[in-house]
């Protein structure tokens, strides 16, 4: 099995699978404390690195996981986006996690949008979810502005059991109507 050769480009972000070169700038993302709050919290570069491998994997066995976003600009790892659906999750979410110096630019609604069309088009999902720690309103304000709303609130499968979320999501149909 191989990961898929899958290159997307908007204005300014490259959106692709993860390769080995970005691991060093997902590690630093995932330590710092504020960027990593709300997708799994701080990590140790040996916790990062599993994680990581978990992306790729995910692509190597799936067809499909979180994007790699690059700024075209200066060529460098700024997050991940996309696709993400782990055994026991409560549906099919569209997620981002970026890196603190790329928040307040946009990023993630381009990314996103961009993300939202590979994955209705590629996938054949018939609808999102986008699963929202409560306190993180930077990313309930995104949800509303991709055209999601609250469908519900759950406890979150392991590994994060015990903290609750909200469901935010959209069918396919909704997407579409925007676009």
């Amino acid at each position: 099995m191989s990961i898929p050769d899958i290159r997307i480009e908007t204005e300014r972000l490259i959106l692709r699978p993860p390769a080995g070169d970005d691991f060093a700038a997902y590690a630093e993302n995932m330590a710092d404390v504020e960027a990593a709050r709300f997708i799994g919290g701080q990590q140790p570069r040996e916790l990062a690195w599993r994680g990581f491998l978990t992306l790729a994997g995910a692509w190597a066995i799936q067809g499909f996981a979180m994007f790699s976003v690059i700024e075209k600009e200066t060529g460098r790892w700024i997050g991940r986006l996309g696709p993400w659906h782990p055994v026991g999750w409560p549906g099919t979410e569209v997620g981002w996690g970026l890196a603190r110096e790329a928040w307040g630019k946009g990023y993630a609604y381009e990314g996103c949008v961009a993300a939202i069309d590979w994955t209705f088009e590629h996938l054949g999902w018939s609808d999102m979810i986008h699963s929202i720690d409560s306190d993180n309103a930077a990313s309930i304000a995104l949800a509303k502005r991709l055209g999601s709303t609250l469908q519900r609130k759950l406890d979150m499968p392991p590994p994060y059991q015990g903290r609750v979320a909200e469901i935010w999501g959209q069918t396919r149909e909704q997407w579409l109507r925007r676009r």
